[in-house]
């Protein structure tokens, strides 16, 4: 029996895309693919999940491959992009109805930096969820099984009573090795809610 939803955060609950959050405050299409392609560069973000780089690291680097003419709106970008993830359609609703009619359990786990953590209060949708875990405060990262396990221990659920809803498959693949059960999301929330109705009407 299912008693634990665990969502993962970017295309999962809301839109993670460098195109949009550039494009917010840049007009030109050079600088714009420009910005895109370093400041969202998983040379960084790799390791800002992890917890191994700072903000102020990460922008040094950046700063090193982009004229100085950008260097500001480099800044104001990456300190904003958390304002600039818009939630994915009924996802929202999906999270009340399931609480409301179920009553489950429902937790993030989700590869993150530790400057979104530290800003969690201001993301509306994680006040939903009964707890988050974000690999940059924990220094591990999706698909390790170490992360689920934690997870798994800092909320003392059973993996086989639980369902990881992610869009990558490598972390699918991760929590399907530890005996959570899994679904692979594709940007439909409806056909999720359809799904999850199936499960947890048993």
């Amino acid at each position: 029996m299912i008693k634990t939803v665990i969502f993962d955060f970017g295309q999962v609950l809301v839109h993670f895309e460098p195109e949009y959050m550039v494009g917010r405050y840049v007009t030109n299409e050079d600088d714009k693919k420009l910005l895109e392609e370093v400041l969202f560069d998983r040379l960084y973000w790799d390791r800002l999940d992890q917890g191994t780089i700072s903000n102020e690291e990460t922008l040094s680097l950046v700063k090193e491959r982009i004229p100085k003419r950008l260097w500001d709106v480099a800044d104001t970008i990456y300190y904003n992009w958390i304002y600039n993830i818009p939630e994915i359609d009924g996802m929202r609703d999906l999270v009340l109805y399931l609480k409301e009619k179920y009553n489950v359990n429902i937790y993030l786990l989700s590869n993150i930096s530790t400057y979104f953590s530290s800003h969690r209060e201001e993301i509306p949708i994680l006040s939903l969820l009964d707890g988050c875990v974000f690999s940059g405060e924990i220094g591990i990262v999706k698909p390790s099984r170490e992360i689920f396990e934690h997870l798994l221990n800092k909320y003392n659920v059973r993996a086989e009573e639980c369902i990881f809803i992610d869009d990558n498959e490598k972390n699918i693949k991760g929590a399907m090795a530890v005996g959570i059960n899994t679904y692979a999301f594709d940007g439909d929330s409806a056909k999720l809610k359809k799904y999850l109705d199936s499960i947890l009407g048993e």
